[in-house]
């Protein structure tokens, strides 16, 4: 996903690629293992002629039916729907994706993912089950002993239960299916924790019903329409919270009801499954995977597999030419479809931006492998919810986003399709993001509307970013990391080069370059990285046997070709402590770009009213460019932040020379404090100016930058960050330690105790903060439970008493008691003298010494 919201992605069994906005967060929660859970078994009522057994076909389907051939066969005769599965498809793994076509106001938009299951057909007797399929633990091998131990511990969920109506003998067998689609069931429908979401009840039978049914040859689409009582508004709210807040929606303080349109899509998963391809931490791909268990082996084994589409050489022919360097075409190339409702001047930029990826297809020896097209407005044999097409869905939204998920055969990772979801809104925060990291630079970012090629620039970078997610890449937040603060003001390096080696990184725009550069290339593009991760995800391997050999042959082409070369690197975006893997930021040094992104914000600020001003109009877009502005001051002081305390997080196999952990260098992580004093804690007037204040607040800023210096120093003198430091400093002595950091901040934020200079409302309230912030580390609360460190085990957080942290802080106070008492005496300015004896006699009371 483009934006913040989590990300958050994590790396574990059946992992989808879901977005930032509070919908894609929902239909996160509702993924796998969730919807794997036990559903209610549901079965069809027997009638009389059913409890004799199955009838002659002709008997139950008669000449009155109108039927669809496809992957099954389905039958409607009046009101009831048939399905005719034939027996090559019993006992098949069938994807069933059900999304939302249509929906009520407030509970998101058609074309969103709201159910994913994988599921087989089986008869037994009389009957068909189906059952919902878990690939959570598996055997290396059908033929081996533990295979049965395997089965006898992980025995799938039967969901649903049919009667055989008919049988066309050594063929196909016929159940009825219209009483499981029209009534509640949760394998094909909104999940559990969705109704409680939107505080939906039972079903309303009498409102619900199937619009349609279609069979294709790998498919069969599903329309039902379902509508849903709704639990009233309370008078008097439950005092304990629940873990999802509720959302009433608007139809049910209306109607009493909502209803929602669902299309399930069953699409039949390959007969034999796509050869997996092992995941690679030193590659950011999404994955997926299971517990293997074998008998040759002394251990369980987690398989773990990269999510790719399948590409194919069209036949022996072209798979030769390929072997001998030569570009080929694939039998099924990766086709997005636009959404009809898509705006007609944004089209062409959104499949700019999808074929952008045509190059880095091409270094993985692939011609055309991803196309663009128009949806077909004529075309009756297609749907938007069809599975087989991915298309990108225009919403009619005033959220801020867009997210490009995928959906993979859990068996293989081999991706079956995409539904990329895009935000009419998603265009003011690319014009906010614009404004205030390029227009210092770029005269066409300083005016209110932006004209209709700059927009669809941008429009067609986020489209290149989000196919990136559906091709199977995560975010690679290390990208920028590989490029050098001054060569992001080199024009002929950015011209070459752009300013990050990823596309799949949240670099945004270069803000670093200065008006006198002339740098105009300020865009993210298909990049280095990105080219080297299609390459290693899509290249056909030849002459191999096996994923195993495969993963051998992958290995030495990431020690060939990338492990020297950091522009092809890949950082996780989920390490809470490497400070080259950040959101948001640019370049190999946060403290240099930084300065030079407030550079451009302080050239900024004074023309925000000449830029944002419209006749007839209120200061509204004034207050807005303003708040992105301080916005983006945030990023900069917490992109710097991250550097103290900060651990470099290299993945490696055994091939590599070097360390894997290793603490952030000791002159940045000083760098990182001395940036703070001046640029934060000496107080920033260029913020607060009053002219565009007077305009658009109350207040003249002294509580917004206060609030901004409390965050910024709860997160330097944070347990785990400190721990951090001590462990460092363990192994590196002459590393920056936790005394040269209290010392350094206390010198900095106190700076006026020497100098004897009067000290400012926003300095007092800096000093208040920070030493309230140390009397609370004198009484910390009990230790946090262990924090996940997706890059190794677990971590437990010490308790600080037990710790240097506890001494540190301690000996700060002492120290500081000391400074207060003896420049109280000497400062001539009232508020200044009144303020220090107030400092000095919280910290005197809380250690109760004179």
């Amino acid at each position: 996903m483009l934006f913040h919201h989590n990300p958050h992605v994590k790396i574990h069994r059946n992992l989808f690629t879901f977005a930032t906005s509070f919908f894609v967060i929902v239909f996160m929660l509702l993924s796998p293992p969730i919807f794997s859970q036990t559903p209610s078994i549901k079965t069809t009522k027997p009638d009389s002629a059913a409890a004799k057994g199955p009838k002659p076909f002709s008997e139950v389907i008669t000449a009155k039916a109108v039927s669809m051939n496809g992957l099954l066969t389905v039958h409607r005769l009046d009101d009831k729907y048939f399905f005719e599965i034939p027996d090559s498809i019993l006992g098949r793994d069938i994807m069933a994706i059900t999304r939302t076509s249509k929906t009520p106001t407030g509970a998101g938009y058609g074309g969103e993912q709201a159910n994913r299951q994988v599921i087989r057909l089986e008869k037994r007797e009389d009957k068909v089950f189906l059952r919902v399929k878990n690939y959570i633990n598996v055997s290396a091998d059908s033929t081996q002993p533990i295979f049965k131990a395997v089965e006898t511990s992980n025995v799938d969920p039967i969901a649903a239960a049919f009667d055989i109506k008919a049988v066309r003998k050594d063929t196909s067998v016929v159940i009825e299916v219209s009483d499981f689609f029209k009534d509640a069931n949760q394998v094909f429908a909104l999940s559990p924790i969705t109704k409680q979401i939107y505080k939906l009840t039972d079903l309303q039978k009498d409102r619900s019903y199937i619009e349609s049914m279609r069979a294709y040859p790998i498919n069969v689409e599903i329309r039902t329409v379902k509508t849903f009582g709704v639990t009233p508004p309370s008078l008097n709210p439950p005092t304990t919270p629940s873990p999802f807040e509720p959302v009433l929606l608007r139809g049910g303080l209306s109607a009493g009801v909502v209803t929602f349109e669902l299309n399930t899509s069953l699409i039949l998963l390959p007969k034999e499954p796509m050869r997996k391809r092992f995941f690679d931490p030193r590659v950011g791909y999404f994955a997926t995977g299971y517990t293997v268990y074998d008998d040759n082996s002394q251990r369980t084994k987690d398989e773990t597999f990269a999510a790719r589409w399948r590409l194919e050489p069209k036949n022996a022919a072209d798979a030769a030419r390929q072997q001998r360097g030569e570009l080929v075409e694939p039998a099924q190339p990766i086709v997005y479809y636009i959404d009809p409702a898509t705006p007609l001047k944004w089209r062409s930029f959104l499949k700019q931006g999808i074929q952008d990826w045509q190059k880095a297809f091409e270094q993985a020896g692939w011609q055309n492998a991803i196309l663009a097209k128009d949806w077909p407005l004529n075309d009756t044999t297609m749907s938007l919810e069809d599975a087989r097409f991915s298309v990108l869905r225009y919403f009619a939204s005033d959220i801020e986003n867009a997210y490009g998920p995928n959906v993979n055969d859990p068996r293989s990772g081999e991706i079956i399709e995409s539904h990329i979801g895009w935000y009419h809104n998603i265009m003011k925060l690319l014009k906010k993001w614009y404004t205030v990291q390029t227009a210092a630079v770029d005269a066409k970012a300083r005016i209110l509307e932006y004209d209709d090629a700059l927009m669809g620039s941008l429009v067609r970078f986020v489209a290149a970013h989000e196919v990136g997610h559906t091709l199977g890449l995560r975010h690679n937040f290390g990208a920028s990391h590989a490029t050098p603060v001054e060569k992001l003001r080199d024009k002929k390096f950015t011209d070459e080069n752009g300013h990050t080696s990823s596309i799949m990184d949240y670099a945004r725009f270069n803000y670093v370059a200065q008006p006198e550069d002339g740098v105009t290339d300020l865009f993210p593009r298909v990049g280095d990285y990105d080219r080297w991760a299609i390459e290693w995800a899509y290249k056909p391997i030849y002459g191999t046997k096996d994923a195993e050999e495969d993963k051998k042959i992958l290995n030495r082409l990431y020690l060939e070709k990338a492990a020297n070369n950091p522009r092809l690197h890949f950082t996780t975006e989920q390490s809470s402590f490497d400070p080259r893997a950040q959101s948001e930021d640019l370049g190999d040094n946060s403290m240099l770009a930084s300065e030079y992104g407030i550079k451009n914000l302080q050239r900024i600020i004074p023309n925000i009213v000449e830029w944002s001003k419209k006749e007839g109009e209120d200061y509204e877009m004034v207050n807005e460019t303003y708040s992105e502005v301080l916005s983006q001051f945030r990023r900069y002081v917490f992109h710097v932040a991250k550097w103290v305390g900060g651990v470099y997080a290299t993945p490696k196999t055994y091939e590599q020379a070097g360390v894997v952990f290793e603490p952030a260098p000791a002159d940045k992580q000083r760098e990182a404090i001395a940036f703070l004093n001046k640029n934060l804690f000496q107080t920033p007037e260029w913020l607060m100016d009053k002219r565009v204040l007077s305009l658009v607040r109350a207040e003249q800023g002294v509580n917004m930058l206060m609030s901004l210096q409390q965050d910024v120093i709860n997160n330097l003198l944070e347990t785990a960050k400190l721990q951090r430091v001590i462990e460092s400093q363990s192994v590196a002595s002459n590393g920056y330690g936790i005394d040269k950091i209290f010392n350094d901040l206390r010198s900095g934020i106190f700076a006026e105790l020497k100098s004897g200079a009067s000290i400012s409302v926003q300095r007092r309230n800096l000093q208040k903060v920070f030493v309230e912030k140390l009397l609370t580390m004198l009484k910390p609360a009990a230790p946090a439970p262990p924090v996940r460190n997706p890059d190794g085990p677990a971590v437990n957080v010490p308790d600080p008493k037990r710790t240097d942290i506890y001494s540190m802080t301690l000996a700060t106070l002492v120290q500081l008691q000391k400074d207060l008492k003896k420049a109280g005496k000497s400062t001539n300015d009232a508020l200044s003298r009144y303020h220090l004896e107030d400092c000095y006699d919280r910290i005197t009371r809380a250690l109760k010494i004179d």
